[in-house]
Order: C-alpha cells, then structure tokens, then sequence
C-alpha cells in the first residue's frame, strides 16, 4: 500500500468515525431478574472490544434499531413500511402465497431447522460458521430466548428468527431461512416487531448492526425499518 493509499483509507476511516459519532443514542438494559447468568454473560458479549474495530466495544456503534416505543400500535408500524418494495409489502405477497408465522420449539423441528441452516454453504459473502453445519439434536429454550418460525403454504419450516428478551429491548440471536423471492423472512420479522409493539414488553428491537454489513443486508434491515444507533448498556 502506498503513502497515498494509506492516507485515503485514513480519510475513509475519518469520515466512517465523524458519522458514527452523529448517530442517534439509545439506553439498553440487560434485567438480570429475566435469567440471571444468562443475561450476565449477554451483557460481557455485548461490550466486549469489537473484533474489528478493538477500540469499540462489540455492538455499541452503528447497531440496528427500531424504536418500538414510537408506535402506538402495530398498525402504525405497518404504516411506515407499507409502500413498495419495503417489509409490508413483501410480507402482504409472503402471505398471499400461503405463509404462516408463528411460536416455535426448536426441538420440534430439529431436521427442518439444519435443512435451512445446510441451504447455502454462503451467506453474505462469507461461508456458513461451522455451528450452522453441525446437526444440533438438541435445543436450550427458555428465557431470555424465544423462537419463531415462517412456515409456507405446505407446512414447511422455511426460516426461523431465535430472540433474546433482555430487558427494555429484545435482540435476534439466530435469523435465517431458505433463499427465496417469497417474501417469508419479511413477514417473518414483519410479524415479530408487530408482536412486541402490541405486548408492549420492550422498547427497541436489535438486528445486529449496519457496521460491516453487505449492501444487501443493509438494504433489507432499512426496508424492515431498521436504523443505526449509537447505544449505552446497563446492568441491573
């Protein structure tokens, strides 16, 4: 790399930063009362250095939010994200082809769920992590973890989003399905924010972060209704 090169990337690195530092805040909080040593090492895993960036913690910059609390309802939700080509309208075509959202036990559908995870050998540019290619036979449920899962018209297990409920927000863990034009991960997700504004359990809803993210990636959580943040945590 020349000198030249190097100062390009100083720049890029530059504006990346003054970016991030103009982001909006958030305040999450991990509730130990929810599952004590669980949300404990949540918290460690969350505010660890960064892996790429070590002067960061791990997802305290660029994360992916919605705001819940800004919603009423689900109805108002669905009303941001209605116009074409955004998550109402792919989850509106997932169902009129027959797809169905709902609870899950992972354990009821352990051959499914390594079908899915087996799909694609890669994944946003990158090949499958190796737990994703090893059949797991059993599955820890419980809090703070929640599992939903899109099924298409046959009864088919095609995606499935595991949840942390955490505290003032809850978190994906695990998201994943089968690549297809349908729709079935918007409506999955559609239907899972639909379901905490409703409850009115959590404040923010996380999808990791837009940092590093592939373009499509970043496209499909912005359609959602996903935006960066800066984020606090605390423990109590």
């Amino acid at each position: 790399m020349t000198v030249f090169d190097r100062l390009r990337e100083y720049r890029r690195l530059a504006r990346v930063a003054c970016s991030l530092l103009t982001l909006p805040r958030a305040r999450l909080r991990f509730d130990t009362a929810i599952a004590p040593t669980k949300i404990r090492s949540q918290y460690e895993l969350f505010n660890r250095p960064h892996a790429r960036f070590p002067l960061m913690k791990n997802k305290t910059m660029g994360i992916a939010l919605i705001d819940l609390s800004n919603f009423k309802n689900s109805s108002e939700y669905l009303a941001t994200v209605k116009k074409k080509d955004y998550a109402g309208h792919h989850a509106r075509q997932a169902r009129k082809r027959g797809y169905t959202v709902r609870r899950i036990n992972r354990n009821d559908h352990v051959a499914e769920i390594f079908r899915i995870n087996t799909s694609s050998e890669n994944r946003q540019g990158r090949p499958m992590d190796l737990p994703y290619l090893t059949l797991q036979t059993e599955y820890e449920e419980g809090p703070p973890m929640q599992s939903y899962g899109v099924f298409n018209a046959e009864g088919l297990l095609t995606g499935y989003c595991c949840l942390g409920m955490y505290g003032n927000f809850a978190a994906t863990d695990r998201l994943i399905g089968l690549k297809t034009p349908d729709g079935a991960m918007y409506l999955l997700l559609v239907e899972i924010i639909c379901t905490l504004i409703d409850r009115g359990q959590v404040d923010y809803f996380m999808y990791d972060t837009f940092l590093g993210a592939q373009p499509g990636l970043k496209s499909f959580k912005h359609r959602i209704g996903f935006q960066p943040f800066r984020v606090k945590y605390s423990l109590i």
